[in-house]
């Protein structure tokens, strides 16, 4: 029974969502000579919509008929889909997204941050992505290897070795507005070795209301030594977190694929014994001619 009520009021939302009229809007971030670039890091990203199609497949075999059974799987399915969709949307991609590794972690949009058309002003994206980075790094600090709090703190700084923003591009997706929180999330592109001097971020900016992406970013950041004046490599114990973590962004992005494979497996299952069998026929409940 509660797999059944979590059912209901899932596909109850579904429904509204879906009868709730938009107006069509026209939302370009103009052409850019690095947009190819700045979507690199999604090149084998799932589809923006995988998870809003995919609970209209679940919707669309509720509505058409299940056995008892299969309406508690469907329940569960979106059980989890509701539970887990950070970790299956942007963990798919690597993206670390638990509360002690996002740059900023369900972040209320103000009514101040809208324009005068109405969605979030295009220089708010920029400003995201740089407070979260901004406390990305002070997670290091204060969650992931704190025995060296001070030397991540004064990467922000300009008193020894520090980060310097080289470049950002945005590539948004659609216009995001208020009232919505947001999670930003960063990840490294590549691993880093000895001679690293910079550090490539691809940056992910969720929307909690339509649970995908509001914009992607690309940024490049140059480790620089402000006491010598000059770029400058990692610190060793940098350095070896820094590989940790892009080995935890692959681990992520295997272990949330394989999640994405079950859960279409299991859709395709209630599919194939509701509206897809031979001998399909749709429920219409029981009500009866007079």
């Amino acid at each position: 029974m509660p797999a059944q009520r979590t059912c209901q009021r899932a596909f109850r939302t579904i429904a509204l969502t879906d009868l709730i009229p938009r107006p069509s809007r026209s939302y370009s971030s103009g052409p850019s000579p690095a947009a190819a670039t700045t979507t690199e890091g999604a090149k084998h990203a799932i589809s923006p919509r995988w998870l809003s199609d995919t609970k209209s497949r679940i919707g669309r075999c509720i509505t058409f008929g299940l056995a008892p059974k299969l309406v508690d799987e469907a329940g569960n399915l979106l059980s989890v889909l509701g539970r887990d969709w950070r970790e299956l949307v942007a963990g798919s991609e690597g993206y670390l997204t638990s509360e002690k590794r996002a740059g900023l972690h369900r972040q209320n949009i103000v009514w101040g941050e809208q324009d005068s058309m109405g969605h979030v002003n295009n220089v708010m994206y920029v400003r995201f992505a740089e407070s979260g980075r901004c406390n990305w790094i002070r997670n290091y600090s204060r969650h992931v290897d704190p025995a060296h709090k001070r030397q991540w703190e004064e990467l922000l700084t300009s008193r020894g070795i520090g980060l310097i923003l080289k470049s950002i591009t945005v590539d948004f997706k659609f216009p995001m507005t208020w009232p919505d929180r947001i999670s930003v999330y960063h990840k490294l592109r590549s691993r880093p070795d000895e001679s690293t001097e910079s550090l490539i971020l691809d940056v992910l900016i969720m929307s909690e209301v339509k649970q995908r992406p509001a914009a992607r970013c690309l940024e490049d950041v140059v480790v620089y030594d402000y006491r010598a004046g000059k770029k400058s490599t990692l610190e060793p114990f940098m350095l070896e977190q820094f590989k940790q973590t892009f080995d935890l962004q692959e681990a992520a992005k295997a272990e949330n694929h394989g999640k994405i494979q079950q859960i279409e497996q299991r859709v395709r299952v209630l599919e194939k014994e509701s509206w897809d069998r031979p001998d399909a026929k749709e429920d219409f409940g029981s009500a009866q001619r007079p």
